[in-house]
């Protein structure tokens, strides 16, 4: 299967681009798959119902989520009839969604995602490392899951590490989310999984992480409240990570960034002929 997984949406700017890119690089790409992590998508804070529906119409199959999650009100009221949003599995128990779900691409293929959150300088959630065995103890790739990958969206390059390694073999990718920037170390690790500290953002790169600059700046230097963060609205990048898997086992065949639109240096994999028909 070849999936794409979209980092951080932020503010107009990053679904702008996810929307305008994504139908183009479904069929270049020959994708079976696709997730977006969209808890910045609305003005930088939160996700919405017509945000959700705006996504998942221009081709995202999975909404992933974070700390972020809550920031708009209605989202508590949505998110468990709405099979595609996720929210981070480690949230305590009782809390509205869930974090986890198994999916079936129109060949058929079976896809899980699972949604975690770090703890290291973050809000800390219940353990992920726990929460993950149990999960993994129901989804078992190559066996009632196709492919699965794993969103740990957190602070620490090193717990994002630490999760990668312990489940590698185990899932398809785990990619990291939720401080913006795309690391340069996206691989395929010993065990057969594919990986990466941050997928970075959608969004507008002559920013503050995606905000617009002179708010951020001002905390940084003068150290005084400062009026409310806004996302920058300049062209957007489609920051991701592109996964082709092995049919038998799942694990990853396949292991490349992808960045369209905006500022950033552009890289786009290159997907044969042959293997777009096959997904045809």
């Amino acid at each position: 299967m070849n999936l794409l997984f979209c980092g951080d949406l932020v503010g107009r700017a990053g679904r702008d681009v996810v929307v305008e890119r994504l139908p183009g690089l479904r069929r270049d790409l020959a994708l079976d798959f696709v997730i977006a992590n969209g808890e910045n998508a609305a003005g930088g804070f939160g996700i919405t119902q017509k945000i959700c529906q705006e996504l998942y119409q221009a081709g995202v199959d999975c909404i992933t989520t974070g700390n972020h999650v809550w920031d708009q009100k209605e989202t508590m009221a949505f998110i468990a009839g709405d099979p595609k949003l996720l929210r981070p599995a480690n949230f305590p128990e009782g809390t509205p969604g869930k974090g986890a779900a198994q999916y079936q691409t129109q060949r058929g293929k079976k896809v899980v995602v699972i949604n975690l959150m770090g703890r290291l300088f973050m809000d800390p959630l219940d353990d992920p490392f726990h929460q993950i065995e149990e999960l993994l103890s129901t989804y078992r790739l190559g066996g009632n899951a196709d492919a699965i990958v794993l969103d740990f969206h957190g602070e620490a390059t090193s717990e994002k590490m630490a999760m990668g390694h312990l489940v590698d073999g185990r899932v398809s990718l785990t990619v990291g989310t939720h401080t913006h920037v795309p690391t340069a170390d996206h691989q395929i690790l010993p065990k057969g999984s594919a990986y990466q500290s941050d997928a970075g953002m959608c969004g507008d790169y002559d920013s503050v992480i995606g905000m617009e600059k002179t708010t951020p700046i001002a905390r940084f230097t003068k150290k005084l409240p400062t009026e409310r963060l806004s996302a920058a609205t300049g062209p957007g990048t489609l920051c991701g990570i592109f996964v082709e898997t092995d049919d038998r086992t799942g694990l990853a065949k396949r292991v490349e960034p992808v960045r369209v639109g905006g500022r950033l240096s552009q890289t786009m994999p290159q997907v044969q002929a042959a293997a777009k028909l096959a997904t045809a």
